[in-house]
């Protein structure tokens, strides 16, 4: 095997059950997606370790709710440090688990030690206490910020270090303890994550990882002592997640879930711009991004000159293994086996509910044996409701057009999904923006810039079934902390002269 997994991570240590008198409730053994014939690692997982990860983080909180801000800010200046130094090993484990080239996992690990000062900069201003004087006679009103308690982190698979790090550090700054539980598909990742935190110095018990499967997350999740749930992943498992929580008024629930993405090209749009973008948005990743571009409504005098060239590009994309390659590829493969025959199940189905098949998702062999798959082009004649490929994520490499004469027929397709999380609008005329911008219920709609155009400066989130108004990146931190109010009074002259109708002292 090629990486080592060394167990779970609590009291300011990793603790591994290999040599325990216990037998593991479940092993898991991860292949690299881009050559099946090497095994990464393998995960031994026992459920009865919960209860020490819980104790460990109640601890860790009592600690750290009480550390200043300044040590708090230098301890995650640390952190980053430890990143920097350890930036190859963390991209190639993220590059070999996930599938992503190396040069994008690269651009994982670099925004990863951004998201640090964004937290600093842009995050904590946010839970700064406020003050206002004289709120009443004599009396100034104060808004203080308060941690929750200790957070389960719950990471995807397809950004395993910077997307769970972005709550992560948000919940650190806002003085809160962490339980991270790295989805079960990047383990490895999750760990270097974490050593990072070790070697930063942090106190004991303030960084907790769970290593395991789904039943270790939601046993996690059910304790009373969790006082905040971070979740990126399938609408699936956030509806699971509610289901295991809803009951207990204490736990405050962030969900990031899936998405069906709309970008809208307008008869005015810059093609080759839109081009470009679209390409990025949709194949990028390999389509595995909550984010990705599925469905593109086009102007209709545009349709068959930008399918043309965008399948003419779309073949020219390299998919290759992400590390070991004559060429930088563009996409590697699929995360799994699971996600293959997802990709070609949805596949089947476009032919079956007769979309037409510009270019053909298939399985593609390599010089390693792994779960390659081609991008797919369709085009849809309209928007159908009753269709499950037009209407479910599919989370691959897919684009499918569907023609329309005015802006209005293009928002209704947006809007036709259970979705919500992100739009985009190519046209020269910011009318047709704005009236996007107005009309499309999305929590990101982006104007000339693809749908993969976030910024962690700004809120990440979606409505609908894309999340539940509580959005990640920049505003994250929101989430992490409740709000005290305070009435303080320091002069009781007037509060002593006041009267009192029907008493008397």
């Amino acid at each position: 095997m090629k990486y080592q997994i060394k167990g779970n991570y609590f009291r300011g240590k990793f603790h591994t059950i290999l040599g325990h008198e216990k037998s593991p409730d479940r092993i898991i053994s991860r292949a690299c997606p881009a050559d099946t014939d090497t095994v990464l690692w393998e995960l031994h997982i026992r459920y009865e370790i919960v209860d020490r990860i819980i104790e460990s983080a109640i601890e860790g909180q009592q600690k750290w709710r009480k550390t200043s801000v300044d040590e708090k800010i230098s301890a995650l200046r640390r952190f980053k440090e430890c990143v920097l130094v350890k930036k190859n090993s963390l991209a190639e484990a993220i590059a070999l688990e996930t599938g992503k080239p190396l040069w994008e996992a690269n651009a994982e690990v670099l925004a990863l030690m951004n998201k640090v000062e964004v937290t600093i900069n842009d995050g904590l201003p946010r839970i700064l206490p406020k003050h206002f004087n004289d709120i009443s006679a004599d009396t100034h009103g104060h808004i203080y910020y308060r941690p929750i308690g200790p957070c389960l982190i719950i990471g995807p698979f397809n950004f395993p270090c910077n997307i769970a790090n972005s709550h992560i550090t948000s919940a650190l700054m806002a003085g809160n303890s962490i339980i991270f539980k790295p989805s079960e598909k990047t383990s490895y990742s999750g760990q270097l994550l974490i050593e990072c935190y070790h070697e930063a110095g942090f106190p004991e018990g303030v960084i907790n990882l769970a290593q395991g499967d789904g039943e270790l997350a939601r046993r996690i999740l059910k304790e009373k002592a969790i006082k905040g749930v971070f979740f990126t992943g399938s609408l699936e498992v956030g509806k699971k997640i509610l289901t295991n929580t809803y009951q207990d008024l204490s736990k405050l629930v962030a969900l990031e879930l899936g998405g069906k993405n709309n970008s809208i090209v307008c008869q005015d749009a810059d093609l080759d711009l839109a081009l470009k973008e679209l390409i990025k948005a949709c194949f990028l990743t390999s389509g595995q991004r909550c984010i990705s571009t599925s469905i593109v409504p086009i102007h209709r005098s545009h349709v068959e000159q930008f399918i043309e060239k965008f399948h003419a590009v779309a073949k020219t994309i390299v998919i290759d293994h992400p590390t070991i390659h004559e060429i930088e590829p563009f996409m590697g493969p699929l995360v799994d086996q699971q996600a293959l025959d997802n990709y070609l199940l949805y596949m089947g189905m476009a032919k079956r509910e007769g979309i037409d098949e510009i270019m053909r998702g298939k399985h593609l062999q390599r010089k390693f044996n792994g779960h390659y798959v081609s991008p797919s082009i369709h085009l849809a004649t309209a928007f159908n409701k009753n269709s499950h490929f037009l209407t479910n994520e599919i989370f691959g490499p897919n684009c499918t057009f569907i023609p329309f004469d005015e802006i209005e027929e293009a928002i209704q397709i947006a809007n036709s999904t259970e979705f919500g999380l992100a739009a985009s609008v190519f046209s020269i005329d910011v009318k047709n923006y704005h009236k996007c911008l107005e009309e499309i219920d999305a929590g990101q709609v982006n104007f000339n810039r693809s749908t993969i155009g976030a910024s962690p400066r700004l809120p990440f989130g979606g409505v609908k079934n894309s999340g539940n108004y509580r959005p990640a990146a920049l505003t994250n931190i929101d989430s992490c902390v409740f709000q005290m109010s305070s009435l303080e009074l320091y002069d009781s002259k007037s509060v002593k002269d006041e009267v009192l109708k029907g008493v008397k002292f």
